[in-house]
């Protein structure tokens, strides 16, 4: 089959390479996904997990992209929950081979059913920005009706999803990031945006939850914003700046079936939008990890042709 694989951790993304690897192996509880679309971190080169097995054992050369949607053509031993010819997407693991490839095995349990009326290209989208927004303001957060939360990069890939989550839920949003994302921000539903290179982040008030993206000096100034018993979530890096009278949490985003499938269920029925950009074939993923002109929204990488 055809990947995309790195080989040489010191070469960077000048390191990855469209390649033939063998086709993948079920364990397990694992199935083997046809991948029809692929969705990637332009900073996973610099994870661990990227070089390493669970062991600590070096496994290059090895396949970059964690989320996944494509169709079930293979089950491991002892796989339930899903079949053969069944459309899936989701989480691929993230110290094994991953997604930008025509096939991926994962385990059963990291991968939801794809609802009709779902392109793959959209369910590419979903799984890193939805879960971790979903984990970041409910089960990190205990976000609730009539707080006021506000939200770091709130047009980018976790920040969108998150805004528009926070208004279901019935909080006040408050949204940041630069000039040109206020429009996308206020459309999505944020009640109020600030520049982060104009305005002053102090003037945002206290507010019962921070979910940073960012880090470095908005992650730090932003723990002074959180009101006692509040709380600031980082997906950036470990906070050195507490709240005072709060909780201060940093965490990894992690697989959950359950919550996949509800908000494939919501962005079915129009209740959640996902912000795509470029969608781009197999062959040209090395270049979409650093492309020449950015582009808003997710980049996908489209496999497979048909949906």
């Amino acid at each position: 089959m055809q990947a995309i694989t790195v080989r040489d951790r010191a070469a960077g993304l000048a390191g990855l390479s469209l390649t033939e690897e063998p086709y993948p192996h079920a364990a397990e509880n694992d199935v083997v996904v046809r991948v029809h679309a692929a969705g990637f971190t332009r900073g996973e080169l610099d994870w661990p997990g990227t070089w390493s097995d669970r062991a600590g054992h070096d496994r290059t050369p090895s396949v970059p992209g964690h989320e996944v949607s494509g169709i079930v053509v293979e089950l491991g031993y002892g796989t339930t929950g899903l079949s053969v010819g069944q459309r899936v997407f989701g989480l691929t693991d993230w110290t094994r081979n991953g997604s930008l490839a025509e096939y991926v095995a994962v385990e059963a349990r990291n991968l939801a059913p794809l609802p009709a009326g779902i392109s793959h290209t959209m369910a590419a989208a979903l799984p890193i920005s939805g879960l971790t927004a979903w984990q970041a303001l409910f089960d990190h957060g205990r976000l609730a009706a009539g707080q006021t939360v506000l939200i770091h990069g709130a047009a980018g890939g976790v920040g969108s999803v998150a805004v528009q989550l926070a208004r279901e839920a019935g909080a006040r949003v408050i949204g940041t990031g630069r000039a040109a994302a206020r429009d996308t921000a206020l459309g999505l539903g944020a009640d109020v945006f600030l520049d982060l290179e104009a305005d002053r982040l102090e003037d945002v008030g206290q507010v019962d939850l921070v979910l940073d993206v960012i880090g470095g000096d908005i992650l730090d100034r932003s723990a002074a914003l959180v009101r006692s018993g509040g709380t600031l979530v980082t997906i950036a890096a470990p906070p050195t700046v507490l709240p005072r009278n709060g909780r201060a949490i940093f965490f990894v985003v992690e697989p959950d079936r359950a919550r996949l499938a509800d908000l494939a269920r919501w962005l079915r029925d129009g209740r959640l939008r996902l912000i795509v950009g470029a969608v781009r074939p197999l062959a040209e993923a090395p270049a979409a990890f650093a492309p020449a002109q950015p582009t808003p929204g997710k980049t996908i990488i489209r496999v497979t042709e048909g949906e």
